[in-house]
């Protein structure tokens, strides 16, 4: 009979997700956060589902060193709810052993039966039929492989070798802290469970990341998975499931204008018609637009905004094609205009650097929808 756990990283409990506006009517952040912490409750569903009796967190269980009381013993809780579950919790880079001891005290002391810190790069047995090999993170980073330990931790013979380390692999890590993307080759595993790749990555058939079950950033383009990883025997290729855990879509996808296209048309037709509560949601516009389509696409911009989780409209890089009709309707040779002659002659000024130029730019739009509004 195969032996199934649920592999998962990566779930930063507790982040505070500063870097996401607060609206004056909305509470995004603390949304975010108990997402954050109810993906312990859907790991723990997707291990029920698939009969597997262990989870596998592989490092940054909590987002820092420090994480407080509360955000501990609730954590710490959650799993204890699932009693036929054993959680293995791995200190990664967030919560490495020297920064987080008070963290790592903690589990110890308060944790349920069922939940167990892997603070000591020792074998742990996972019942008769594997051995755990984890690879706990010492210090924030290091000048070595944190995976190196795997290749001289012995087990059983018959027995499944289970690697669980943090950090990059040098496919996409350029530091001396990398890990050898052929680790599961070298110490003999069976499969190795990475963890700090926030995004869902296959490294080999037995090296893989699940990445975070709950996304955190404009990056990979899909709601959290876990995996749920079956295997055979020893030298059988792993069998593995994603399984979606994530309640939020973090998106980033692009607009491309150009001048006297219906922008707020353009727009409509790359937003989800559904789900939108639970959408972040970054729209990059490209291309060319006249003022008049600036000030359309933001209008239509602010009027969807409240239909999300969080919504983000970007134009750095969407270039402004300046008439002189559209300049008149600021002011045809009064101060305005002078005003506006000189915004423009900024925007498109190659003394000037591209912040200054963007800056002339949002400048110039800003005041022609000032004036538009008022002449409405």
């Amino acid at each position: 009979m195969a032996l199934r756990f649920i592999h998962a990283s990566d779930l930063h409990i507790g982040r505070k997700f500063a870097n996401i506006p607060q609206p004056p009517d909305g509470n995004i952040r603390g949304r975010l956060m108990e997402a954050r912490h109810g993906a312990i409750g859907r790991l723990a569903q997707a291990a029920r589902d698939q009969g597997a009796a262990h989870v596998l967190l592989a490092g940054d269980t909590f987002d820092t060193a420090t994480p407080s009381p509360v955000v501990i013993r609730q954590a710490l809780a959650a799993m204890g709810e699932a009693p036929e579950l054993t959680w293995w919790l791995l200190p990664g880079n967030h919560d490495n052993l020297r920064d987080a001891e008070p963290l790592w005290e903690a589990i110890r002391r308060d944790a349920p039966a069922n939940v167990i810190a892997l603070s000591d790069a020792e074998p742990q047995e996972m019942g008769d039929a594997a051995t755990l090999l984890p690879c706990p993170v010492a210090f924030r980073s290091g000048a070595s492989d944190p995976s190196e330990p795997l290749v001289s931790m012995t087990s059983d013979e018959g027995k499944l070798r289970i690697g669980l380390a943090h950090g990059g692999v040098t496919d996409f890590a350029e530091s001396g802290e990398a890990i050898a993307p052929d680790r599961d080759q070298s110490a003999r595993l069976d499969y190795l469970a990475l963890g700090d790749w926030h995004g869902r990555l296959a490294v080999s058939d037995r090296v893989q990341y699940s990445g975070s079950p709950e996304q955190d950033r404009f990056k990979h383009g899909r709601r959290g998975v876990c995996l749920c990883v079956a295997l055979e025997g020893p030298g059988a290729v792993p069998q593995i499931e994603e399984i979606e855990t994530g309640e939020f879509l973090w998106s980033e996808v692009e607009l491309p204008l150009y001048p006297r296209q219906d922008a707020a048309a353009a727009l409509a037709t790359i937003l989800p018609e559904t789900g939108r509560r639970d959408v972040l949601l970054r729209v990059a516009a490209t291309g060319w637009a006249g003022l008049p389509d600036h000030v359309v696409l933001q209008r239509a911009a602010d009027r969807c905004a409240p239909d999300f989780a969080h919504f983000e409209l970007v134009t750095q890089a969407l270039g402004t094609q300046y008439e002189t009709a559209d300049l008149d309707e600021i002011d045809r040779g009064g101060a305005l205009r002078l005003a506006a002659n000189g915004l423009v002659e900024q925007a498109e000024s190659e003394a000037l650097s591209q912040a200054d130029r963007e800056v002339a730019a949002d400048a110039l739009a800003r005041l022609y929808a000032y004036v538009r509004e008022g002449a409405q």
